[in-house]
């Protein structure tokens, strides 16, 4: 049987939870990297027959992480995977308001989990990877989980939308280094939509003193226009599957 392989940061909870749940199936081998692990998730995989790995790893310091990753993908035969996938989709939120009402070290961890993680771990994927089967046959993939606020700035997040900024040109840069190999990984850094997960919770709470948007978070669920994390993570894995995927570095599902 041909086996694919999956590695999802954040993979605990949220859109990163409801990813690894659709992915848990025969001949897939999937990697959760979070700070805690998925009871729920490792019993669905012990019933359908599928593989998962849960490692409980703090991304904020993203170095170790990185180095484990590397090891425990050079341990793996080169032509056992047809398709290899990481998804950076880890990312937190720090106090929501100005950022000298924040901690230096809240801001360090939010730049550090949404950013230096996703740069230091795509190294590692991308080097262990080189030479697997599924980079010859042009099937690895990264896949980056950005958000409408790395393209649009908005008051009281400025961690967050300087992450996901980062993130989308991290994309565009090693999408280009991509594309002067002879069989590079196809890069792409999507925005999944609007998704009910804790972030919301935590957005619709806030000071709207120091947070002006407030009101809009609160009134996207009363109108119904959050996306459940099932149906933001059936979207986003069909974006990745599309034969085109790759071709736009930096892209939105909700323009597929």
């Amino acid at each position: 049987m041909s086996e694919s392989l999956w590695i999802i940061t954040g993979a605990s909870r949220g859109l990163g939870a409801a990813i690894v749940s659709q992915l848990l199936q025969p001949g897939h081998v999937v990697l959760g990297i979070s700070r805690g692990t998925n009871e729920a998730l490792a019993t669905r995989a012990s019933a359908r027959g599928a593989r998962l790995d849960q490692w409980p790893r703090d991304l904020s310091q993203p170095a170790a992480v990185a180095d484990e990753l590397e090891a425990w993908l050079r341990g793996m035969s080169p032509e056992r995977f047809e398709t290899a996938v990481l998804i950076n989709n880890a990312g937190v939120i720090s106090r929501i308001g100005p950022i000298d009402e924040c901690s230096n070290a809240e801001l360090s961890r939010a730049l550090r989990v949404g950013l230096e993680a996703a740069l230091l771990l795509t190294r590692s994927f991308l080097r262990a990877t080189r030479s697997w089967l599924a980079m010859r046959e042009g099937q690895a993939k990264v896949l980056n989980i950005s958000s409408g606020l790395g393209r649009r700035a908005m008051a009281g997040s400025a961690s967050y939308c300087a992450a996901k900024a980062g993130m989308d040109h991290l994309s565009r840069a090693l999408a280009l280094d991509e594309a002067h190999r002879r069989n590079g990984a196809k890069i792409v850094s999507l925005a999944p939509g609007v998704i009910d997960t804790d972030m919301q919770t935590q957005l619709r709470s806030a000071d709207a003193s120091g947070f002006p948007d407030q009101g809009s978070f609160v009134q996207l669920q009363r109108a119904g226009q959050l996306a459940s994390p099932e149906a933001a993570s059936s979207r986003v894995l069909a974006y990745l599957r599309r034969p085109d995927f790759g071709t736009q570095a930096v892209a939105d599902v909700r323009d597929a």
